[in-house]
This record gives structure tokens, sequence and C-alpha cells, in this order.
């Protein structure tokens, strides 16, 4: 996604993503973009209010409609009664998140880059399958290499967001290491979400 999208998709969901990287989107126009965004007051059909809310997931975790989908028929498969908590907890322990959740990036895609080059180490093996699915337990930590390069530093000094719950920090002979404690649920996401809307999108489409 080009950098002008990402400003155009946080103001069209009125609402900054922080998997997107890029803060302050709304700080000068709190508006929709478009030639009416400032005047325009929408009306939102119960169908995209539902869209909406699917939509921040698709783009804070920057993934596709049909990696979702198996994320929800996955859900379900684990926890049908309540599938919606199920969701959210195997999308935020995705690999790539928890690197992005413990500082190591400033986006989800910066993230994901560091995975795929084999720059991330898991329970002190290399993964490079970004989202793939953490276990309570494992540690996850950078390469020697990507722990000296200048993006990650920076990351790490100024994290985009702070530490959530469910992740921490223990100190290793060479560098910090993170360890994911439990499965997170709704609770852990860190934009204004409402899993009902989502919850209610997919039931109606059969997934």
């Amino acid at each position: 996604m080009s950098e002008r999208k990402k400003w155009k998709t946080q103001r069209a969901l009125g609402l900054e993503l922080p998997g997107l990287g890029k803060p302050g989107a709304l700080e000068k126009r709190n508006f929709p973009p478009g030639q009416h965004g400032r005047s325009r007051k929408p009306k939102v059909s119960q169908f995209g209010a539902q869209l909406r809310e699917k939509q921040k997931l698709v783009f804070h975790y920057g993934i596709r409609e049909e990696q979702l989908r198996r994320f929800v028929r996955k859900a379900k498969s684990l926890q049908p009664s309540n599938w919606i908590e199920a969701l959210i907890g195997l999308l935020e322990r995705r690999l790539d998140n928890v690197v992005f959740r413990l500082g190591f990036a400033r986006s989800m895609a910066a993230a994901r880059q560091l995975v795929s080059h084999g720059h991330v180490l898991v329970d002190g093996r290399r993964e490079t399958i970004g989202s793939m699915v953490l276990r309570p337990g494992s540690s996850i930590q950078l390469s020697e290499r990507a722990n000296q390069m200048e993006a990650t530093r920076f990351s790490r000094q100024a994290p985009r967001l702070t530490l959530p719950s469910f992740l921490q920090f223990e100190n290793s002979d060479i560098f910090e290491r993170g360890k994911l404690l439990f499965i997170p649920d709704s609770s852990h996401i860190p934009f204004e979400f409402n899993s009902s809307q989502v919850a209610e999108y997919y039931a109606k489409r059969g997934v």
C-alpha cells in the first residue's frame, strides 16, 4: 500500500490504524477524503458499519480478504460459541503482529519484512512466515544482524504502541527477547473496534 493510500484509508475509516505505521493521519484532515469530505455527513447503513469494522482488521493486520476468511473459519472450529474472540486471539498471535507489538518494527509491513527476510527467531529457530500463529510461552527475538539495523534500533527506542499485557520482555545474553504470555482477546486490539459488527458480517455470509 502506498503512503498516500495509507493516509486516505485512515481518513475514510475515521481513525488511525497503528499497523499502517502512519501516525497523525487525522490531525489536520479529520474528515473523509474527496471533494465533499469536509461538509459531508455520511449516513452509514448497517451493512456499511459491519464492512467498516471488518476493513479495520484487513488494513491494520495487512491481510487479504481471503486470509481473513480463513482465520474466521479456523476461529469457528476452535471456539464455535465465541469465535470472534478466538479470531482476535489468532490475529494478535501472528508472528508479524507480535514482532510489531514488541516494538521491533514501526508498522505491520516492516514487521512482515523482517520475518520474511529471516531476521526473526522463535524459540531460537529462524522463522520466515509472518502468518505463523504463536503459542503461549513462545520466545521471540531479532537476529543479531537485525538487532544492529538502524530501523529496528529506532523502532525500539520509540515504539509505535505500548507493550500489551500478553507480552513481556526477557533479557538474554545478547539482546532483548520477548515472550508470549497468554492468548489475547478483543480487549488487546490497539484501536476502536466493534467485534459484534464483524460477527454479524460473517454470519450473514455463511463463512
